[in-house]
């Protein structure tokens, strides 16, 4: 139960840093807690199903799924992806209008369509 709490704590503050932001960075920072989040919750629950490894031999009962820990390494890997990609996103953007704040982005890409 209390990991249970402990990930919706983190996946809250990942929340926080996307909805509260106005800074870029913070919000890609934020994105990816939450991802993290989500593979841990699934880690978490992927462990409750069995016990032993999924290697079959005598007396093996209870085997872990490796299903979902398979699809995590891939989320994992989407994840580092998805990451990188709005980094470089967020430099591009920084590039033409010099700075990471949306609201000051927005304004000077809105001043440069009307000139």
């Amino acid at each position: 139960m209390i990991e249970r709490i402990l990930l919706a704590l983190i996946f809250l503050t990942g929340f926080t840093a996307i909805i509260g932001n106005r800074n870029i960075i913070k919000k890609v920072f934020g994105l990816t807690i939450i991802n993290n989040a989500v593979v841990l919750l699934f880690i978490i629950e992927g462990s409750v199903i069995g016990s032993d490894s999924p290697i079959l031999g005598d007396g093996v009962r209870s085997i872990v799924d490796p299903v979902p820990q398979a699809l995590m390494l891939t989320a994992i890997v989407i994840g580092v992806c998805i990451t990188a990609l709005a980094l470089a996103l967020a430099y591009r953007l920084h590039r033409a209008t010099g700075s990471f704040n949306i609201d000051t982005i927005y304004q000077r890409l809105n001043s440069n369509d009307n000139d």
